[in-house]
């Protein structure tokens, strides 16, 4: 088990560290069969507390949840209630599916982080953003229903992935209207060349 807990704006004792522990591993391994790894941040904010929660379940997959309450302990109780969701919804994903947890193949790809412009001008040579962060990102391959079952149990706007049928780069997003979007650059001619 290596679930971290830690604070932010606030100092976790043993008893709040090792009751987190054991809820978070207690919710996972009844779905998943195993202990989980993942880190788990408390957040003293506005007179209440904030429990963030990213659980890694195997390659590639991981699952957020949070909880807010007055009280440190109920908001980790409801980011737990949020991950047993999350997890249960995973599972029944992958039995209905028949899928089970196989390694993926992934790839590295650069990540950067780009200095915002505070304001919108003509854009110049010497007026080209600063790049402040840069960093290596796997990219996984995985199979479009994958990429969107990710990008729901991690609750991210979008997820970057290896389409497993041809190979390409793809990305699936969720929309403003609550639809996924889902673009694959290489198309109909990916589709051909099968």
């Amino acid at each position: 088990m290596t679930i971290q807990v830690t604070g932010k704006n606030l100092d976790v004792g043993e008893a709040l560290r090792s009751y987190v522990q054991e809820r978070v591993v207690l919710t996972v391994e009844k779905f998943i069969g195993r202990a989980p790894t993942g880190h788990v941040r408390i957040e003293k904010e506005h007179g209440g507390f904030r429990t963030n929660c990213t659980i890694h379940l195997w390659q590639g997959m991981s699952l957020e949840a949070h909880g807010v309450a007055p009280d440190a302990y109920q908001s980790a109780d409801l980011a737990c209630e949020r991950l047993e969701k999350r997890v249960r919804r995973y599972k029944r994903r992958l039995n209905r599916h028949g899928g089970g947890e196989t390694p993926r193949k992934q790839t590295s790809a650069a990540s950067y982080v780009i200095q915002a412009s505070p304001e919108e001008h003509e854009e110049r040579d010497e007026d080209n953003p600063i790049i402040i962060a840069e960093a290596e990102t796997v990219v996984h391959e995985m199979a479009v229903s994958d990429a969107v079952m990710q990008m729901d149990l991690a609750d991210q706007p979008f997820v970057v992935f290896r389409n497993a049928s041809h190979g390409e780069i793809n990305v699936v997003y969720r929309r403003e209207d609550g639809n996924i979007g889902w673009i694959d650059p290489a198309g109909k001619k990916a589709r051909k060349r099968r």
